[in-house]
């Protein structure tokens, strides 16, 4: 049967990477493609009230003051560190990324936390002054490092920073104390539901990947106090048009658009993501994991790991370990085996080398089983 990437040469394939950007990151369920479908189809509104009132459902789901739904996470980010560094001076929003003439435009931010995405907090012009070592940093620290150019502490909620980093309860403390905000990077922390929900009303402004609860890839959040999710809202596209139509000064966000059908998408999943029973969503992925297992497990110089630590966060994966002097393949070969077979299987490993980390919650059960049969024939 015709695949519609066939119409531009597009050869689709099987995600087993989990919600990662560069497949696509999320299909919808049913559900919310129907939502996005009937919103599209349903007539048009004006745009600012759409925001405003998911923005309310969204936030009375979480807990937290405020929220509007954004083009992901990084998007999400942007706007949040915009925020910080303007609050509601139209002057200074309107200056953005120029943050030269700022009497504050520095975020701390722990040196040891680095990570890619770091750069969107840099976007509307802000600079990162990082605290601490590469493998940790005290309260002390992070103190010292505030002064009078501090605009907020960016964080990293990765989900597995231990005791020798400052926590996201201490940095909020340390943040309150200095009166200045606390910009939270939460992209993917979405489960346990407490976990999200802590999260959202511990930072004054939380970003979160909304692909990761099942809205189109393509969308974010931004949530927490009222004060700073205002100013990120002012700083967004629809702040931007809004500015134009007053004669005030027009802010950053305008790259940031959303469709209509994307922001009904990701409340509907948000809504639909804290009703599902999560017991028996993991009940179904663990199924998928033993399935893996069953049917590779007796396979020479290959062992498969479940992990076994409590969920955070929406990767469900299974391990598969391969010892090459028993088996005669690498890991990496394996990887471009599947990725060159007929469909495609993209897989990736998260050890440098050392296993294969299906991500299983992206995985259909057909896809599931197609997966198997392939590592069946490549490593046999």
């Amino acid at each position: 049967m015709p695949n519609i990437y066939d119409h531009f040469g597009v050869i689709p394939g099987i995600n087993a990477r989990g919600n990662q950007t560069l497949l696509g990151g999320s299909t919808p369920p049913d559900e919310v493609q129907k939502a996005m479908a009937e919103a599209t189809n349903s007539g048009y509104v004006v745009f600012e009230d759409l925001l405003r009132k998911t923005g309310e459902i969204i936030a009375n789901i979480l807990g937290t003051e405020q929220a509007f739904v954004t083009s992901g996470a990084a998007a999400a980010i942007a706007l949040s560190s915009a925020a910080a560094l303007t609050k509601d001076d139209r002057t200074k929003l309107g200056s953005i990324p120029d943050t030269s003439s700022f009497d504050k435009n520095e975020f701390v931010f722990q040196k040891g936390h680095d990570y890619s995405y770091k750069r969107c907090f840099t976007i509307p012009g802000a600079k990162l002054m990082e605290v601490g070592g590469a493998d940790s940093c005290t309260i002390s620290e992070m103190e010292r490092a505030i002064g009078p150019k501090t605009a907020g502490i960016a964080y990293f909620e990765s989900g597995r920073w231990g005791s020798e980093w400052v926590s996201l309860d201490e940095a909020k403390k340390l943040a309150d104390d200095y009166n200045i905000p606390l910009i939270v990077d939460s992209a993917g922390q979405i489960f346990p539901l407490d976990r999200f929900t802590r999260i959202a009303q511990t930072g004054d402004i939380v970003s979160f990947g909304a692909k990761y609860f099942g809205s189109p890839h393509s969308t974010g959040i931004c949530t927490g106090k009222k004060i700073w999710v205002e100013a990120a809202f002012q700083q967004n596209f629809i702040g931007f048009e809004t500015a134009g139509q007053t004669g005030l000064e027009r802010p950053f966000g305008r790259g940031f658009k959303t469709d209509r059908g994307e922001v009904v998408g990701a409340t509907i999943a948000l809504e639909r993501w804290f009703s599902i029973n999560h017991e028996e969503r993991l009940e179904m992925e663990e199924q998928k994991r033993t399935l893996i297992r069953e049917r590779l497990s007796n396979i020479d110089g290959v062992n498969i790991s479940i992990p076994r630590e409590p969920l955070i966060g929406p990767n469900i994966v299974v391990n598969v370990e391969i010892d090459k002097s028993k088996n005669g393949k690498s890991v990496y070969e394996v990887i471009a085996e599947l990725e060159n077979g007929n469909p495609p299987i993209w897989a990736r490993t998260n050890d440098n080398g050392k296993s294969i980390g299906l991500g299983v919650q992206v995985l259909s059960d057909e896809e599931v089983n197609i997966v198997a049969d392939r590592l069946q024939e490549i490593l046999k």
